[in-house]
């Protein structure tokens, strides 16, 4: 395999010559590229004798072997890393923003396996632009390795140094063999609130976020699958490019949506949080207040999208419903498996503090079909972050279920 190492100016640039040495051991041809500030930290003759090639880190060098090396590069190369990744890099990559060798490089390296090695101060890493930046680059499929806890160069102990080159080895080693096991499979997933109209600027919602979803949806398609997305109203963004995005506002146009996409699905996960009713007419215009006279909205039922899907299922088809419950949650959550002929269904208690609307983690119950008349087949997590916790329910969907067993 061809891997291109980049390089930035962090003090951990000076781990990126053994990076390089490790995965030519390994036996893949390795191509250094260098910002101008990493060659304050490593020289080019290190990279260039551990790589076996010449170093590329001038967009504009007379040197170079085409007039546009980036594009050849990506032409050349099968999957990158860059290795230490500093803020600036990342800002970039995620802001579509090229302007020297490594940048342009990398917004060409599309299609193929990207991996970025955080390395910063530990004030550098919480700062919400850049976990901003690296949600989003999750979001389109790039693979991020976890900066590691410990001394940064500041004499500071926290978390920012950039994993250790044998784990980074590692991790793409065993990310470039892994299996896609969802690689043939079309999975619907629903995500986020319904908002209902009263007038020309009001509507019944609720407080979801679409975290939740969106994980799903980001770690289907990290499994291979293509994701038909559809989600109400959220500022939360997606970009992968397995990752088909439905905008829809209300629980009737959700139902659309997703009655439309169901028969050419494997499996189906709504966690939606819809309304279950609408008012029975919406003005086109602002309601005036009536003096001191109250407002009395004549509310009607909305069509029932989990129990709808559960009668279009089909053979080898898996559907997976959400539960949010505040009492007898787990009796309630295995009666609405049966009733709406689910084949999982993950239950929310809005007991559990840290988890529901709005937050970053979640703790779930996820109950399967052969567990509904009993304690039978249930798990329960520890309080994760909703992207963990999105991993555990696709992974047991994939064990577990007719439409995404390996």
């Amino acid at each position: 395999m061809r891997v291109i190492v980049g390089i930035t100016g962090g003090i951990a640039a000076y781990k990126a010559p053994l990076l390089a040495r490790l995965l030519v051991k390994a036996g893949h041809e390795v191509q250094c590229v260098a910002t101008s500030h990493a060659l304050e930290f490593v020289t080019p003759l290190t990279l260039e004798t551990v790589s076996g090639r010449r170093l590329y880190s001038d967009l504009f060098s007379p040197a170079n072997d085409h007039s546009t090396e980036h594009i050849s590069l990506k032409d050349w190369g099968d999957a990158m890393v860059v290795a230490p990744a500093t803020a600036n890099i990342i800002g970039k990559l995620a802001s579509g923003i090229g302007d020297d060798a490594l940048s342009t490089l990398l917004l060409s390296f599309s299609g193929k396996p990207l991996f970025v090695a955080p390395a910063m101060n530990t004030q550098m890493w919480v700062h919400p632009a850049v976990q901003r930046n690296v949600s989003y680059l999750r979001s389109t499929g790039v693979n991020i390795i976890e900066p590691a806890s410990g001394q940064l160069a500041c004499g500071a102990t926290g978390t920012g140094r950039m994993a250790d080159p044998e784990e980074i080895a590692d991790f793409m080693r065993r990310t470039l063999k892994q299996p896609k096991p969802l690689a043939s499979r079309r999975v619907l997933v629903t995500a986020g609130p319904t908002y209902e109209r009263i007038d020309a600027v009001r509507f019944i919602g609720n407080y979801s976020s679409g975290k939740m979803g969106f994980a799903i949806a980001e770690t289907l398609a990290a499994h291979g699958a293509e994701v038909e997305l559809v989600t109400g109203p959220t500022a939360l963004g997606i970009a992968h490019p397995h990752v088909h995005r439905t905008d829809v506002e209300s629980a009737r146009e959700m139902f659309d949506a997703a009655t439309a996409l169901f028969p050419s699905c494997n499996a189906a996960i709504l966690s939606a949080a819809v309304a279950d009713y609408r008012p029975d007419h919406a003005a086109d215009h602002k309601l005036k207040k009536q003096g001191d006279e109250g407002m009395t909205l004549h509310l009607v039922q909305n069509p029932d999208i989990l129990a709808t899907l559960g009668t279009m299922k089909q053979e080898g088809q898996t559907l997976v419903g959400f539960a949010l419950e505040t009492d007898n949650e787990l009796a309630n959550a295995q009666r609405k498996l049966e009733r709406k002929n689910l084949d999982f269904i993950v239950l929310n208690s809005l007991k559990d503090a840290g988890a529901g609307f709005g937050v970053d983690t979640n703790r779930v119950t996820i109950i399967s079909r052969d567990g509904a008349e009993g304690e039978g087949d249930t798990y329960t997590t520890p309080l994760l972050s909703k992207r963990e916790v999105a991993e555990v329910i696709v992974n047991r969907c994939i064990e577990g279920a007719k439409g995404l067993e390996r």
